[in-house]
C-alpha cells in the first residue's frame, strides 16, 4: 500500500505542476480530470503495455481508496478546513447551518431514496427500497472537502459562503449517522441486538453525533491548552496538533462516537483561541503554514484517488441512464431539502429563492459518498449504487464546480445577498 500511496502522491504533485503552469483550473478540478484522462490512456495501452495496465490496476487496488479516506486522509481535511472557520460567524448562520445539517440530510435521503428505487424499477433494475435509501443517505450530505476546494475560487458572499462551508463541515457526520441507521434496517449491521430497531437508531445518534460533539469540544480545549503550553517550541506544537488529529480520529472510532464530527468541532475552537492578538508569534504562523500544505497535499492525493477510482467501475447502458435520472433526482432534492427548512427562519434578503438555487448548485458531493458506495456488498446492491454515486460526483465536481461562479454571478448580477 505504502508504494501505491508514494506513487499517487508523485502523481498529484505533478498534475499540480501542470494545472498551476497552464491548465489555470480550480486544483481539485483540474487533479481530479488529469486523472481520468490518465486512465482512459491507460486503458487504451491495455494491449501494448499488458504489464503496465496491470501494474496499474494493482496500485488502484492496493490503494484501498475506502480505508485511507475514512481511516486517514478525512481527519486530516476536516481539522484544517474547521482551522479557519469562524466560529462567530458561524454562530450567525446557525440555525440555517443546523437545520441543513440534520432536518435537510433526513429530507433528501428519503426523497432520493424514494424517486431513486421507482427509476431503477422503471429502468428494468431491480433494486430493494432499503438500498435505495443507502443511496439516498450517502449521496444527501455535501462534501466539505470538495465544497471547501471549490469555494475558494467562487465568489460569493461572506454569509452565504459560512452557510454552505458550515452545513457542508457537519452534514457529512450526520450523513454517516443516517446511512449507519439504514444499515440497521437492512439488518446487516452489527449494531443490531435485543432492542428494537428505532432504540438502536437513536442510540447511535446519541453516540455517533452527539457524542462526537462533546468528545470534540473536549479534544479541542485540551488541544489548544497544551499546544498554549509549548508556544515557545513551534515545532512541538506542530507535532500537539499532528497528534490531536490522529490520536483523537483513532480514540473516536474506539469509543464509539463520529471522527468527523469531533474533529470539525477541535479545528474550530482551536482555529479560533489561536487567532487572539495574545496567540500571534511564530507558533500560531508556523501552525497555519503546515495545516495549509497538509490541506493541499491531501486534498490533491483525494481528487487524484476519485479520478482514478473510475478504473474499478463496470460500465453498463442501463446504469448510466439510471445515473443521468439519478442526477437530476438528487438536484430536485437538494432544493426542497434546503427550501423547506429555510422557509422556517427569517431572512435579510429580499429574494432568499437565489440563496436556495446557490445553495443547491453549490451542494456538491466527493470522496465520502464513492467511499461509503465502497463499503456497501454486492448482496447491498453495492455495484450499482458505486457506479451511480461515482456518476453522480463526477458531475458534481466538474460540472458544477466549474459553473458555481459563473451561477452566482448571474444570479446576484443586480443585488448581493
Amino acid at each position: 500500500m505504502l508504494q501505491s500511496f508514494s506513487i499517487i502522491f508523485s502523481l498529484a504533485a505533478f498534475f499540480s505542476f501542470i494545472n498551476y503552469k497552464w491548465l489555470k483550473l480550480p486544483m481539485t478540478i483540474g487533479l481530479m480530470i488529469m486523472s481520468l484522462v490518465t486512465v482512459i490512456l491507460i486503458t487504451l495501452s491495455k494491449g501494448i503495455f499488458p504489464d503496465f495496465y496491470q501494474f496499474f490496476c494493482d496500485m488502484v487496488i492496493n490503494t484501498d481508496f475506502k480505508s485511507l479516506l475514512l481511516d486517514g486522509l478525512l481527519s486530516f481535511l476536516l481539522f484544517a478546513g474547521a482551522l479557519h472557520v469562524n466560529i462567530q460567524d458561524l454562530a450567525k448562520e446557525k440555525w440555517s447551518v443546523l437545520l441543513f445539517a440534520t432536518i435537510g440530510v433526513l429530507i433528501s435521503t428519503f426523497i432520493v431514496g424514494s424517486a431513486f428505487y421507482f427509476a431503477a424499477e422503471w429502468i428494468g433494475i431491480e433494486l430493494p427500497f432499503l438500498h435505495a435509501l443507502l443511496f439516498g443517505a450517502l449521496i444527501s450530505p455535501t462534501d466539505p472537502i470538495a465544497v471547501m476546494a471549490i469555494l475558494k475560487k467562487a465568489s460569493i458572499s461572506k454569509d452565504l459562503g459560512i452557510k454552505i462551508e458550515g452545513e457542508s463541515l457537519f452534514n457529512d457526520g450526520i450523513g454517516v449517522v443516517v446511512f449507519s441507521g439504514i444499515l440497521i434496517l437492512t439488518g446487516m449491521s452489527e449494531h443490531i441486538v435485543e432492542n428494537s430497531v428505532s432504540v438502536e437508531i437513536g442510540k447511535l445518534f446519541l453516540e455517533e453525533a452527539v457524542g462526537g460533539i462533546v468528545y470534540g469540544v473536549v479534544l479541542g480545549f485540551v488541544g489548544f491548552y497544551s499546544i498554549r503550553s509549548v508556544r515557545e517550541n513551534p515545532q512541538l506544537a506542530v507535532m500537539i496538533s499532528l497528534a490531536i488529529v490522529m490520536g483523537g480520529y483513532a480514540l473516536a472510532s474506539l469509543i464509539h462516537v463520529s471522527g468527523p464530527l469531533a474533529m470539525v468541532v477541535a479545528g474550530m475552537i482551536i482555529g479560533n483561541k489561536m487567532h487572539t492578538p495574545a496567540f500571534e508569534g511564530p507558533t500560531r504562523d508556523l501552525l497555519n503554514n503546515i495545516w495549509e500544505v497538509l490541506d493541499d497535499v491531501f486534498n490533491g492525493i483525494l481528487f487524484v484517488l476519485i479520478g482514478l477510482v473510475i478504473h474499478l467501475v463496470k460500465f453498463d447502458t442501463q446504469l448510466i441512464i439510471l445515473s443521468v435520472v439519478a442526477i437530476v433526482i438528487v438536484l430536485v432534492a437538494r432544493f426542497i431539502s434546503v427550501y423547506a427548512p429555510y422557509t422556517l427562519l427569517k431572512h435579510k434578503e429580499s429574494t432568499p429563492i437565489k440563496t436556495v438555487l446557490t445553495l443547491t448548485w453549490g451542494g456538491l458531493r466527493g470522496g465520502i459518498s464513492i467511499a461509503l458506495a465502497m463499503s456497501l456488498a454486492t448482496e447491498l446492491s453495492g455495484d450499482t449504487i458505486l457506479f451511480v454515486t461515482y456518476m453522480v460526483v463526477l458531475f458534481s465536481i466538474i460540472v458544477q464546480g466549474l459553473s458555481i461562479g459563473k451561477v452566482v454571478k448571474q444570479l446576484y448580477k443586480k443585488t448581493t445577498v
